[in-house]
């Protein structure tokens, strides 16, 4: 079976985003804590995909994101860790992702994985680890919806922000256009989503900062009012 998906940035509030990691949340009780964040005012859900093969480590697949797009009607922002982008990025449209987002360092045919997903209507999204340099995407950049800066390594969750990645999304924010977004995911909490606000993010991915606090709607609260007013000045 084919789920529909669409795509979310268009029609998004044009301000800064917070995307909690579902990677993060406690699986015995997911549809409890999608409605706790979505609740306390999360726009988009991010669904961190690993294969084991590009990354050290497995994460969900397509039934976990067709089981959340039956749950609830909030964007899924799907980002695919994986070795096989093209193959995975159908999967993940046909299990009703609305926003598929892939690391160019695995993509041989980039344009194909782009092409796929505008003909299913879907958002486009690519993302470079922290050792690859900003202008391995220079050739599709402008054929995105979102640029994904990974601020930690990608396999594991609960890692600590590299700071050495600011000056990165400053370069490309300084190409993107005005509606284009600029993510930013890893050790994301309220001073280090405040560094890569002034940096030019607006898109902020957090995992353990949300789903590990006592108090969800909280978290997602002060993350909101940091970016808010960095974006702001």
């Amino acid at each position: 079976m084919v789920i529909s998906g669409s795509n979310p940035w268009g029609r998004l509030n044009s301000g800064p985003l917070i995307a909690p990691s579902l990677l993060a949340c406690d699986f015995a009780r997911v549809g409890e804590q999608v409605d706790a964040v979505v609740a306390a005012g999360a726009e988009v859900l991010h669904v961190d995909i690993m294969d084991g093969h590009f990354v050290p480590n497995l994460s969900m697949g397509p039934g976990f994101v067709k089981s959340i797009r039956a749950f609830t009607d909030c964007p899924l922002d799907v980002h695919i860790m994986v070795s096989d982008p093209l193959y995975f990025a159908e999967r993940f449209a046909d299990a009703g992702a609305d926003s598929v987002t892939f690391h160019i360092e695995a993509a041989d045919k980039p344009r194909e994985i782009i092409d796929l997903l505008r003909c299913r209507g879907l958002g486009v999204g690519v993302s470079v680890k922290p050792t690859t340099q900003a202008g391995a995407i220079d050739g599709i950049i402008q054929d995105v919806d979102l640029v994904l800066v990974m601020t930690v390594e990608p396999g594991y969750g609960g890692q600590k922000f590299m700071e050495d990645q600011l000056p990165k999304i400053e370069r490309i924010r300084s190409v993107l256009r005005p509606e284009q977004r600029l993510q930013v995911d890893g050790g994301i909490n309220p001073i280090t989503a405040a560094r890569c606000a002034s940096a030019g993010a607006d898109v902020f991915v957090a995992g353990a900062n949300i789903f590990g606090s006592s108090n969800i709607a909280e978290a997602i609260t002060l993350l909101q009012n940091v970016v808010t007013e960095k974006i702001d000045k």
